[in-house]
């Protein structure tokens, strides 16, 4: 069997089966059989010491553990008194001690672990069925090709994706039309640069006829919300097949008439549009689990590669329409003079920019360690087209 695998010993035997996790974490080296038995704090010290504990018991109680858990990590300790006066973090060590804190958060919680047949259906009690939440994200399962394991964390992601995906979000801007995410493809629950997108004046170049790119589609709201406004024909581009399959499906549904051609592509497709438009992820840094890469993008590899390729990919008198949220620079990771000069260099100008408050229960939450970044944010919708030649 290739892949990883994990190890166990149970019964006197030894045990092994395919080790699953969409955050792409090792199976733990160290583990141990659970039940019911178990003590939250005996749990979390083996949990802390990097233990997974293979479960054994009521799946309900194995989800009331992770509760637990979860709750002694997020704990408030009480600070020490200092001998000397600590200096206030910058925004930046502040954002690097949360992400930090988050991704040890992660870890932990990841050593309560199921284990499922091939065919994703779980053997414990009151174990709920799981099998279409599984197919959606693993493929069609089938008991021949053996057992697996994965945190219960994960499957959590993939029963609350797979809820999300049969209810959908209603986006205003469609007038109240729906699209359903996929597992790992972020969901457009932020309606604040839909509303953006929808209030711009599309640019005189596109005429009737013309074609709009829309780079990094994902679940193709942002397609269909163009040809909402009356663009004839638009061509979405994103590598994750995922994305692409979840576009498709939306699509089908909300633009039945087929003006929207989808292509597997790093950033741009061939030829040239008068509308290029772009929401990249916002956060230079590197993301930790799938759904992440909707936010954090090193370098800011995608931001930059739209930059540095929308001139040879704009028709006279086209514009680019870049959709960036500003909170890296309230966070210390980037600042505006480079994101200008960036512009700059890539022989770009800002015709015009329109600006918005993001509206979320965190820009609101003071216990939240980004709180005065996220009360500061802005998301703006950066009209850009060709500097004209000196």
């Amino acid at each position: 069997m290739s892949g990883p695998h994990l190890n166990w010993t149970e019964a006197g035997e030894a045990r092994s089966a395919r080790w699953r996790s969409e955050s792409g974490a090792p199976p733990p080296r160290r583990v141990v059989l659970a039940d019911d038995t178990l003590t939250a704090d005996a749990a979390f010290r083996l949990a802390s010491e990097g233990t997974g504990m293979l479960w054994r018991g009521d799946f309900q109680n194995a989800r009331l553990l992770l509760q637990a858990l979860a709750r002694r990590i997020d704990k408030p300790r009480k600070a020490k008194r200092a001998k000397v006066d600590i200096p206030t973090p910058s925004p930046v060590d502040r954002f690097n001690l949360y992400r930090q804190a988050q991704s040890q958060r992660a870890r932990t919680l990841a050593m309560l672990l199921i284990e499922f047949d091939g065919a994703h259906r779980i053997t414990l009690r009151r174990a709920p069925d799981v099998v279409q939440a599984c197919s959606e994200v693993y493929g069609a399962g089938d008991v021949a090709q053996g057992n697996y394991v994965t945190p219960l964390r994960e499957l959590q992601g993939l029963i609350g994706a797979h809820e999300w995906r049969k209810k959908g979000v209603a986006i205003a801007a469609l007038g109240g039309q729906r699209i359903h995410p996929h597992y790992g493809v972020f969901a457009p629950v932020r309606g604040d640069y839909m509303e953006l997108l929808a209030q711009a004046p599309l640019p005189p170049a596109l005429s009737a006829g013309g074609v709009a790119f829309d780079i990094g589609t994902g679940t193709g709201v942002l397609a269909a919300l163009l040809v909402s406004r009356g663009v004839a024909r638009v061509v979405a581009t994103d590598t994750d097949p995922r994305a692409l399959a979840c576009a498709r499906e939306n699509l089908a549904r909300l633009v039945p008439g087929g003006q929207v051609e989808l292509v597997q592509a790093d950033l741009f497709p061939e030829g040239a549009a008068p509308l290029v438009i772009c929401n990249p992820p916002w956060v230079p840094a590197r993301p930790s689990s799938p759904i992440e890469h909707a936010v954090y993008d090193p370098d800011s590899r995608m931001l930059r590669g739209f930059l540095d390729g929308l001139a040879a990919h704009l028709a006279p008198g086209g514009e680019g329409w870049l959709i960036l949220s500003d909170l890296a620079e309230h966070l210390g990771l980037r600042s505006r003079a480079e994101l200008l000069g960036w512009m700059d260099t890539a022989g770009l100008q800002a015709l015009h920019r329109l600006d918005v408050q993001p509206i979320h229960p965190k820009a609101d939450d003071f216990t939240d360690p980004l709180h005065a970044a996220r009360s500061a944010e802005v998301t703006s919708l950066w009209r850009l087209v060709v500097k004209p030649p000196t």
